[in-house]
């Protein structure tokens, strides 16, 4: 969901752009004050080690020492001590060292491993190539609204507004109805307005025209974020920001692609424009190989992201573990797969120690014996008696 923060948050910058610029105009001394956020962006290269590193991607290289300590900073930052537990052996760190030994030595990961697999880099491609469309085509839209008002502001703050409504509309759906099927969703949408206005916009009203240029705006946007927040998702820990780092890579070109139209004076833009909307109806069969990521742990190593699976269109009658492009919502259940977990590792634990009431009842005879040893007395009575 950080992806969507940062969304909102660059919306934000947007907003406030235009009212920096004309400050900045207006007041000269501003223009020095503006340039402070790019001496911050350039003092980060310094003081980037002071930035945590993910313990999730320490034990997926198994890197078990500097793991235990970002969760001990963690722990600390939060006020949770994790050495004063009830039961230390049942704490986090315990865990980590049953599950990983430390002895095992870490396993770096290359982004050019991807060339070996199969999936991964197949998943790569689709979401860098649907970022390439939904960066690259929204100047097509954006280009209709200059014939509406000639003003720079009203096209740039449509695009903006269209921006944050994607924002919204992908926290409000990507949850309920799955993150693949709202990106085929977006591609869909995007394909056919870029088509209409291709083949329409000499036939069609001005307002329609204005309307398609806004829905196009708004599916190429939802298109382009959440690409970048399915890319998080599907990439295995152990090369996850070097595939979000192509990924993006693929998105820059897309606004590079429609920055170098606008120098060039329009030219050729309309292979351009058939060029994108082809490539938007060519995205709607490739988001259907993408898996659904939705309700499913992070793939930490290379293993667990070849092992994703493609989910079928429709839900199948036996329940899989695949969820389907289309489902209905099922009602939530109490059982918590990670609180099992746990008390499965707890109860291991305590089987697997040593008890000393054993010791003290091994002194004793065994409970069969003595159950024999009563029924042969009982045997002696009765022939006693008889």
């Amino acid at each position: 969901m950080m992806t969507m923060i940062g969304g909102f948050f660059a919306v934000g910058a947007e907003l406030l752009l235009p009212g920096v610029a004309v400050l900045c105009r207006d007041w000269p001394v501003l223009q020095a004050v503006a340039t402070l956020p790019l001496l911050l962006l350039l003092s980060y290269w310094c003081c980037a080690s002071r930035f945590p590193e993910s313990p999730r991607w320490f034990l997926a290289t198994y890197q078990i020492s500097q793991a235990k300590k970002a969760l001990q900073n963690i722990s600390t930052q939060n006020k949770v001590f994790l050495g004063e537990e009830i039961y230390p052996a049942e704490s986090l760190l315990s865990e980590i060292d049953v599950a990983y030994p430390e002895d095992s030595p870490a396993r770096y990961h290359h982004i050019l491993e991807l060339w070996h697999t199969r999936i991964i880099w197949r998943n790569c491609l689709i979401l860098g190539f649907t970022l390439f469309i939904g960066t690259g085509i929204q100047y097509c839209f954006t280009r209709n609204l200059h014939s509406f008002s000639p003003n720079f502001y009203f096209s740039y703050f449509l695009r903006v507004v269209t921006g944050a409504a994607a924002c919204v509309l992908l926290c409000l759906s990507v949850e309920r109805f799955g993150r693949r099927g709202v990106l085929l969703l977006s591609a869909i949408v995007t394909g056919l307005s870029s088509l209409l206005l291709l083949a329409l916009t000499q036939y069609l009203q001005s307002a329609l025209v204005l309307l398609l240029s806004a829905i196009g705006l708004l599916a190429s946007q939802a298109l382009a974020m959440l690409s970048v927040f399915f890319g998080g998702e599907v990439m295995p820990t152990v090369v996850r920001g070097g595939a979000l780092g192509l990924v993006l890579g693929a998105g820059c070109v897309g606004m590079a692609a429609s920055s170098l139209i606008e120098l060039q004076n329009n030219g050729g833009y309309f292979l351009y424009h058939v060029v994108f909307a082809s490539f938007a109806v060519l995205s709607v069969l490739c988001v259907m190989q993408l898996p659904e990521s939705k309700r499913k742990p992070l793939p930490d190593s290379l293993r667990d992201g070849e092992n994703q699976r493609r989910p079928p269109l429709f839900p199948d009658r036996d329940e899989r573990d695949a969820l389907p492009l289309l489902r209905t919502p099922t009602a939530a259940s109490d059982y918590d797969p990670e609180s099992y977990s746990r008390l499965v590792t707890a109860t291991k634990k305590m089987l697997g120690r040593e008890r000393p009431y054993m010791t003290a009842a091994s002194s004793h005879c065994p409970l069969l014996a003595t159950d024999a040893h009563d029924a042969q007395e009982e045997k002696a009575l009765h022939k006693e008696s008889s």
